[in-house]
């Protein structure tokens, strides 16, 4: 499980006081990216800036994200948030379209669809997504990785299934992107909130949308940050909007993307392979481990773990200094590119005790 640069990054950007094994909720930010943040503050305080921030550092943002995804950059817009993002997917179904999701699917990927009151949405258990597409479904919006037990979907039968029938994909790679290798360019529609394995400050979210999707999209917040010309936008309504997914950006923080662009950079210099091999590794012992002390994690071989039943141990857990978190009833705990062996027998001693 020994790799040299996830060993040289964790030892050179990352200061955790715990034994944090709650990147699902939360990521730990490198130390490359507090520093950008503070230092954009500072500049902001001092006067030493002319606007608030680096439209090039959203745009190092948005390329890194692209390179890590495998799509093209002009496949990519930013934002805030993943309900946004998934609320200008749920604006451009027509009226009684069918919205496939899995049963306890998290709230910010269904609810946009669920709150406009003239679509369809049907939900399954996350096993049978790929058999319950159908005729008549417009799109299937699910996690590759769900937030509540880290299961990770059958995302080659989903595909096949939506494009057998017709339908659009609307992937939430919020808890896969940064460990779980990922072609967003197989989903007309993928949504990533960037504060979890992808590191980065929250307030930086991804949306990727295929050419042809892009053509049905609609534009519900245009403005400076999605012409083609920001500079010469800035007064007037936008002439000319940018003819990519740049036209989809929302106004961003430029603090959080200032500390984006670090923070995937960084994960960008490690590999996400080499993330996927050692956070699953250090999971796997984790689960092995449970069994040993009679606890069943959910099956699977997700660098999120979880076991039924358990979730009342967290508060436990944290006052010994372990962050987990409690999901569904279950006990979460989440493994990244700063974990080690030592974290998984950690949590263990404390359970064990």
């Amino acid at each position: 499980m020994e790799n040299s640069a996830i060993d040289r990054a964790r030892t050179t950007e990352f200061a955790s006081e715990t034994t944090y094994l709650n990147t699902s909720t939360c990521g730990l930010l490198p130390r490359r990216a507090v520093d950008a943040v503070k230092a954009l503050a500072d500049d902001n305080a001092n006067g030493r800036r002319q606007g608030a921030g680096s439209w090039e550092a959203v745009q190092a943002a948005r390329e890194g994200f692209a390179g890590l995804v495998g799509v093209e950059p002009g496949r990519v817009a930013v934002g805030g948030s993943v309900a946004a993002h998934v609320g200008m997917v749920a604006a451009s179904l027509p009226p009684g379209a069918e919205v496939l999701a899995p049963e306890g699917e998290f709230s910010s990927v269904v609810t946009p669809f669920d709150v406009r009151g003239d679509l369809r949405t049907r939900y399954v258990p996350l096993e049978d997504l790929a058999a319950a597409v159908r005729p008549g479904t417009a799109l299937v919006a699910f996690s590759a990785v769900q937030s509540s037990d880290g299961r990770v979907a059958d995302l080659d039968a989903v595909r096949a299934a939506a494009a057998a029938h017709g339908a659009r994909t609307l992937l939430d790679a919020s808890q896969s992107a940064g460990w779980l290798p990922l072609a967003a360019g197989a989903y007309d529609y993928t949504v990533t909130g960037a504060f979890k394995f992808l590191m980065c400050p929250r307030g930086t979210s991804f949306l990727t949308v295929t050419e042809e999707a892009q053509d049905t999209l609609p534009l519900l917040h245009p403005g400076m940050a999605a012409s083609g010309d920001p500079w010469g936008s800035v007064y007037g309504p936008v002439d000319r909007l940018a003819d990519d997914a740049r036209r989809f950006d929302e106004p961003v923080s430029f603090l959080a993307y200032h500390g984006a662009e670090q923070a995937i950079e960084l994960l960008a210099s490690v590999g996400v392979d080499a993330v996927h091999a050692h956070a699953t590794g250090l999971a796997a012992r984790l689960r092995k481990g449970l069994a040993s002390i009679g606890h069943e994690a959910v099956p699977g071989d997700s660098a999120v773990v979880a076991v039924p039943g358990l979730g009342d141990r967290e508060p436990d857990l944290a006052a010994a200094g372990v962050m987990v978190s409690a999901r569904a009833g279950n006990l979460r705990a989440s493994f990244h590119l700063y974990n080690t062996e030592a974290d998984v027998d950690r949590a263990l001693d404390v359970l064990t005790g």
